[in-house]
């Protein structure tokens, strides 16, 4: 490949690269950025294509997932010339530019898992098996070799971290009592609530306190879209005896997003018996949803009288307090001096979600680091945010980007919602989709969730309608009075 491929603007592609992943670093955390970004590798360059090498599909489907809009927008803001991004499966990187580490900058000192608890983790001696694996764990390497689809835990949720409110202290108070209980109090503790309450803080928490407190117990902690793969990676390698007593065989199984265990029939049938034959032999199980279990969608009644059987915690929305303690406890873990006004002015303006603002800290934060500590100030706080806070004052939703498209088209909104594949739905849909990921800050998952279909069909249809926009002048101006419509 020609050098020049790697170069715009006088400057190295891979050197912008180990500029953005700096960025990356800062905004998401080094546990985050060493198990899914840091494997990441700059390929070809061409006609405004960048293509970013991942080692696996499944790495490139979670970055794709949680990561790609984030990755896209700083190019954007780095080199103009790059006008798209392919996220690919490469698994030779012999001639592949990755990442200069030396280019990469700490930005906290926040404690390791080693440090937190003066202990050496090590997730074979926990029994931390088939969901999650521990990020940072380099004492025992070969036994997380074959943890392939964990999601790794996050060494700053634990309950030390966790900022406590009115509007989340039962939730609190559950996971840390079945954190420290010898004996179940409660079976199964449900914790539900809108995305980045603090659902899977909380999950976290818990293992690090069984870790710290009771090493030689039997920890799984998987999502339930893990769980049913597993499962049906059992049954067609005909080995779910093994699976069966993998999971029937541990102290405690928690499971994160239990929403997407709806219409896995089957599936259903055996996390069912797996969660009786547990509850009935007094071990805990924990599991965390987007919703009560009376309202998920496409869950066995059995199941659902199961669930309800237990304490079921609902996290309510944050108030103004609870985020003020919010962002100083997390300004404090990054070692960064917030004006009283900047905190302020942000938890006033975003109250949907703490991922939400936590994420625009980390913006703000690693704006004024990288311009070599440039004072954190409202106006230049706003300058940053000004994506987020143009967003977040339309105030547009998914559900009324819905309502509005289904009348555009003269088709219901429950048309849309179904699994109709007829032109004369499935493309008002496929413009739906496209809308509600440039109009709201919802993530593809998220969106998805309201279709009833999963992130990769709203990714297809937003390539899709992109397309159209370009070949059809008329659906593109379609589409313009539909969103100059949301946007007023």
């Amino acid at each position: 490949m020609a050098e020049e491929a790697f170069v715009s603007e006088g400057r190295p592609v891979d050197l912008q690269w180990g500029q953005i992943c700096n960025q990356l670093k800062m905004e998401f955390g080094e546990t985050a950025f060493d198990s899914w970004l840091k494997p990441l590798t700059v390929g070809d360059f061409k006609d405004g294509v960048m293509n970013i090498c991942a080692p696996t599909a499944f790495m490139k489907n979670w970055v794709v997932t949680h990561y790609s809009d984030r990755i896209n927008k700083i190019w954007e803001q780095q080199n103009p010339d790059i006008k798209k991004i392919n996220f690919i499966v490469q698994t030779g990187f012999s001639d592949r530019r990755s990442v200069d580490t030396s280019l990469l900058k700490k930005i906290s000192s926040s404690p390791t898992p080693q440090n937190i608890y003066g202990c050496n983790i090590n997730s074979s001696s926990f029994g931390l098996v088939a969901g999650a694996s521990l990020a940072n764990d380099t004492s025992n390497s070969n036994s997380n070799n074959n943890i392939t689809n964990g999601t790794p835990l996050n060494p700053n949720y634990t309950f030390e971290n966790f900022v406590v409110g009115k509007t989340n202290e039962f939730a609190y108070a559950a996971a840390r009592k079945v954190a420290e209980s010898k004996n179940v109090s409660f079976n199964p503790l449900f914790l539900y609530s809108s995305v980045g309450l603090g659902k899977t803080h909380l999950m976290h928490s818990i293992i690090w306190h069984i870790k710290k407190n009771d090493p030689t117990r039997n920890v799984i902690y998987l999502t339930a879209e893990q769980f049913v793969y597993k499962f049906v990676k059992a049954l067609r390698y005909k080995d779910t005896a093994a699976f069966k007593e993998q999971f029937r065989s541990v102290d405690v199984l928690m499971v994160d997003d239990f929403q997407f265990m709806g219409n896995k029939g089957t599936t259903q049938e055996e996390f069912f018996h797996t969660f009786s034959s547990l509850v009935e032999e007094g071990k805990q199980v924990i599991i965390s949803a987007d919703k009560s279990p009376t309202d998920l969608d496409g869950i066995e009644e059995r199941l659902k009288s199961r669930l309800v059987g237990g304490l079921v915690v609902d996290i309510m929305p944050t108030n103004f307090d609870l985020r003020m303690g919010i962002l100083q406890k997390k300004a404090e873990l990054m070692g960064i001096e917030l004006p009283q006004k900047v905190a302020e002015f942000l938890a006033q303006k975003i109250t949907s979600n703490v991922r939400e603002l936590e994420g625009s800290l980390k913006r703000v934060a690693a704006h004024s680091q990288l311009l070599s500590g440039k004072e954190i100030t409202l106006d230049m706080t706003q300058d940053v945010l000004k994506d987020m806070l143009r967003s977040i004052d339309r105030k547009t939703t998914i559900d009324e980007i819905q309502k509005k498209v289904a009348e555009h088209f003269n088709i219901s909104v429950k048309e849309l919602q179904s699994s109709r594949r007829a032109r004369t739905v499935a493309r008002p849909r496929q413009i739906a989709m496209y809308l509600a990921k440039q109009l709201t800050s919802r993530s593809l998952p998220e969106i998805g969730r309201k279709f009833d279909r999963d992130h990769t069909t709203v990714m297809h249809a937003v390539r899709k309608v992109e397309e159209l926009i370009i070949e059809d002048q008329s659906l593109a101006e379609n589409i313009e009075i539909l969103r100059r419509t949301l946007e007023n």
